[in-house]
């Protein structure tokens, strides 16, 4: 049977997994009797909830006799490194541009990835049924990124399809009177433009690991294509490792992919896109030889983390009220088994201590192991998330990022303003009738926290898009702290309407009457630059003095919801999120007043001595 591996690449938000849906409806791969729910490759709770690709999918159809693979990549920063990889495991990609919004940062940034790896594009404008786009401009916007990025001239000449991915519908005119039901023209384009991989079924084995799953059954799966020879369960082979070393192992099982299913099979061949099982180790970017002909691929360069926060044990008075897992030997068996499939995740233990330093490539990719942890039982702490300084020729230096704003043009001033407090350096300002987008470099600590004040600046209305650039000198230490003061408990117990009502005059309430809270906890937001501690637990002293039943008619003000993302972008250096299976909340390091105070003067005092 005829073979293509292609993926699909694009800026987050542009379509790709609704794509994959239709595909597969428009395939042969599934009966007319079964049912395929939306955005099928999103099989993770949390993908389908936020509407994102976490990790990268594959899936196989056919079409026409045609066999193709397709892997549907994540299209956020944090998760880039997945689709570095895949390029080496295909031979062509569908470039997904969104038909309103034209290339994005990770536009430029997932076909920067595909160039590289010398991979045929073909570009599918999306969205085409929207209204207000402009085909031409977003044409425009793709050639000059092809050009900037170097394409070579036979890239340049790349065949656009146009499509309605939510309708199911495409189409090769621009025209989008023109759209047919199906995605036929996607995968004739796709037959007709990208090559079968080039394979000999007849040498040695020759497979690089790409892709990491893992299994309690198993262990470690390592998924990838196989470029030379035939593989067979219980075949013996050597892994040429990334040191130089070599492993011998026996395949246990042998994994293929139909539809949405993993399939168990005997035996696969150069281009098929295969799981293989049996080495409990197995690394990406090492190569799977047959048996003692060790031939390794060029190793796969894996981008370092850049983003750090210590978990630990619940240590607060609440701990154990919610979670059943509390453990640190259960919450470290969990966060070592993370990663045994996330290449991109460091974890280590803090000696002598109840805690670890999990690293990864960003809050996203930090927050969704949190909130999986938290689903799954687990109570824990975790601090301020902190970017990894590295020391490069005898200089500190710290990641910095591209970062692109599209914002509604009256909010533009006071994006600017924070953008610049933040040491964002403005690159290009483009403004156009009703929206500017601004573009910075910006170090990566200027960015913590300030997701939540971007979206309260402009009132829901701003797209903010960041991609890791480089790593430069550090420039100045003080970026990246919130700057506002928060109201802090110095009682335990049931808050009160009572204390809340007189404590909102203070700043914004963060908990609603009812909420059980201890000393140290974060209820509130103060409205000047420093900690206020508050009584939230305070009744109202009774008197055998009869009055109107004032309490009934106490009106207090909706407190601010707080997200998980959102309490890890607010805290401090001294605060931490307390994480249990129903709720989050924030707290202080230091939970007594008094020792807190103590501790806070004594910083003061060292600072002013420095």
């Amino acid at each position: 049977m005829e073979m293509r591996n292609i993926a699909i690449i694009a800026h987050v938000d542009h379509g790709k997994t609704t794509l994959v849906d239709q595909l597969l409806k428009s395939s042969e791969t599934f009966r007319s009797n079964e049912e395929l729910s939306d955005r099928a490759m999103d099989s993770n709770d949390i993908e389908r909830e936020r509407g994102i690709t976490i990790l990268a999918k594959t899936t196989s159809i056919v079409y026409k006799g045609t066999k193709i693979n397709i892997l549907d990549t994540p299209g956020h920063a944090d998760f880039g490194g997945e689709v570095e990889r895949i390029m080496n495991m295909v031979d062509g990609c569908l470039l997904l541009v969104d038909a309103f919004e034209g290339t994005m940062p990770q536009t430029r940034f997932v076909l920067k990835k595909a160039l590289e790896a010398h991979v045929k594009p073909i570009v599918v404008i999306n969205k085409i049924d929207r209204a207000n786009i402009n085909i031409e401009q977003t044409l425009d916007e793709v050639l000059t990124l092809f050009i900037e990025l170097g394409a070579p001239d036979e890239f340049l000449e790349f065949k656009t399809v146009f499509a309605s991915a939510l309708k199911g519908t495409s189409s090769l005119d621009s025209d989008p009177a023109s759209q047919v039901e199906g995605m036929d023209a996607i995968l004739q384009t796709i037959i007709d433009e990208i090559p079968a991989p080039k394979a000999d079924s007849n040498g040695p084995l020759q497979m690089q690991v790409a892709l990491l799953d893992y299994n309690d059954f198993v262990g470690r799966i390592g998924i990838g294509t196989i470029k030379r020879g035939t593989i067979h369960v219980n075949d013996n082979c050597t892994v040429s490792r990334l040191d130089g070393s070599t492993t011998n192992f026996r395949v246990l099982k042998l994994f293929g992919f139909q539809g949405l299913k993993r399939l168990e099979i005997n035996e696969a061949s150069a281009g098929d896109i295969v799981a293989v099982a049996g080495l409990a180790d197995i690394n990406v970017g090492e190569t799977i030889c047959a048996y003692n002909a060790v031939d390794p691929l060029p190793l796969i360069r894996l981008d370092e983390p850049t983003l750090q926060m210590s978990f630990g044990t619940n240590s607060s008075p609440f701990s154990g009220k919610d979670g059943k897992l509390l453990t640190a030997r259960k919450i470290e068996e969990r966060l070592f088994r993370e990663t045994q499939r996330d290449v991109a995740l460091r974890v280590e233990r803090i000696p002598n201590t109840e805690s670890w330093i999990v690293s990864g490539r960003g809050e996203l990719h930090l927050s969704i192991l949190i909130e999986n942890m938290r689903r799954e039982g687990f109570e824990l702490e975790v601090s301020k998330p902190q970017v990894i300084i590295k020391e490069i020729d005898g200089v500190k230096c710290e990641p910095y990022e591209d970062l692109l704003i599209d914002v509604p043009n009256e909010y533009v001033g006071d994006i600017m303003t924070t953008i610049g407090e933040r040491s964002g350096e403005l690159v290009s300002m483009d403004a156009k009738e009703t929206v500017t987008i601004l573009k910075y470099v910006i170090p990566s600590r200027g960015l913590l926290g300030y997701m939540t004040n971007f979206m309260t600046l402009t009132k829901g209305y701003g797209i903010l898009s960041h991609t890791y650039k480089e790593y430069r000198p550090v420039q100045s230490s003080s970026i990246g702290e919130r700057s506002i003061g928060v109201l802090v408990s110095v009682e335990a117990g049931q808050a009160t309407p009572y204390a809340i009502e007189h404590t909102e005059e203070r700043g914004t309430m963060f908990i609603l009457p009812g909420t059980e809270v201890y000393e140290g906890m974060i209820v509130g937001e103060h409205r000047y630059d420093f900690d206020l501690a508050v009584n939230v637990t305070q009744k109202k002293n009774l008197t055998n003095v009869r009055s109107s039943n004032k309490d009934n008619t106490v009106v207090l003000k909706s407190p601010r919801k707080m997200s998980l993302e959102a309490c890890l972008d607010y805290i401090n250096s001294d605060e931490l999120v307390e994480i249990t299976p129903t709720t989050f909340r924030m707290r202080k390091k230091i939970l007594n007043t008094a020792e807190r105070k103590k501790y806070e003067a004594h910083v003061k005092r060292a600072q002013e001595n420095e």
